[in-house]
């Protein structure tokens, strides 16, 4: 996998973020993330999925950020064994000496993506598909829970998994299953207690006048959730209620709950119940919406009143 560094340099130079369809480099928008969005270049052979992050202050800041960014891939792959996507970074300037990070990664096709199939697979191969993914995550806490110094996290939402060799003509998951992990571009890691990445870096698309509270409300709440395996499963079942498929969560929580004590019991971890799921994904739905809310009011500030650049793609209407 190669990145084109030319193209990319152009494109961050003649990027619309209102009307990215607009750009002088054509692209497409695969998906939206916190603080990102995730694209492919048009008519590029090599199919490669890229994520634009505007949120670095300087060159040293963005330097780490790679090389933690690099050993979270290297420490997914080759000590807790999860299959991901051959990947790569590089850092811009733009013309007015703002840096962008650009982390490149191998595309895989669309259609196998966890999000996807499970609104295509029975009931039965989608409960099937949740307990191979809880597999994967505990490959995850055994790591986790055999390495004194070295803590990992990660994020299991059913969008982050890619069922490789998955046919859309003949939905079902293979006997020879194979998921492939696909967040990997934030550095998920803990060396003796600290951040691998800087926790304030996820504030940087809020706008400046609400990061204070943010960092004193929700930042720490935010890093050690993805450090929780129970919370890191309760955030997977509650993806459900915004993919619509509501009706699954009640045997979600039965199968999950039974793996935790067949498959997991030396971790001994609290059975889940779908009044704490709801409660959970109320709760997030409510400070998402907020927050993308206040995000437009910033745009409109910055662009209309002062018209100055937004750095940010903001996603539309998302239906949860």
């Amino acid at each position: 996998m190669k990145i084109n560094a030319d193209i990319i340099k152009e494109l961050e130079n003649t990027i619309d973020t209102i009307h990215p369809e607009r750009g002088k480099i054509p692209i497409k928008i695969l998906g939206f993330g916190e603080i990102s969005l995730v694209f492919e270049l048009v008519d590029d052979p090599e199919k490669i999925a890229y994520k634009r992050l505007p949120i670095f202050d300087s060159e040293k800041q963005v330097k780490r950020h790679i090389k933690a960014y690099k050993e979270y891939n290297r420490i997914l792959k080759e000590d807790i064994r999860l299959n991901i996507p051959d990947c790569d970074a590089m850092w811009v300037k733009d013309q007015k000496g703002n840096i962008v990070l650009y982390c490149a990664q191998e595309k895989v096709p669309p259609e196998t993506i966890g999000n996807k199939i499970i609104h295509e697979l029975s009931n039965h191969d989608v409960r099937e598909l949740v307990l191979f993914i809880m597999g994967e995550l505990k490959k995850v806490w055994d790591f986790n829970k055999k390495n004194e110094n070295i803590k990992v996290g990660i994020d299991g939402q059913i969008s982050n998994f890619s069922l490789a060799g998955y046919n859309p003509n003949n939905p079902k998951v293979p006997e020879d299953i194979t998921l492939i992990y696909l967040d990997t571009s934030t550095p998920m890691y803990r060396i003796n207690g600290i951040e691998a990445m800087e926790p304030e870096l996820f504030l940087k698309s809020a706008p400046s006048f609400l990061r204070w509270l943010l960092k004193a409300l929700f930042i720490q709440e935010v890093m050690d959730r993805y450090h929780d395996w129970r919370l890191v499963t309760i955030d997977l079942i509650a993806n459900f209620f915004k993919e619509q498929k509501r009706e699954l969560i009640q045997g979600l929580i039965k199968i999950i709950n039974d793996f935790f004590i067949q498959e997991a019991g030396e971790f001994n971890i609290e059975s889940i119940t779908l009044k704490e799921v709801q409660s959970y994904y109320d709760n997030d739905k409510m400070i998402w919406e907020i927050f993308q809310r206040v995000r437009k009011f910033d745009r409109f500030i910055k662009t209309k009143l002062f018209r100055k650049k937004y750095d940010f793609y903001l996603p539309g209407k998302i239906e949860r």
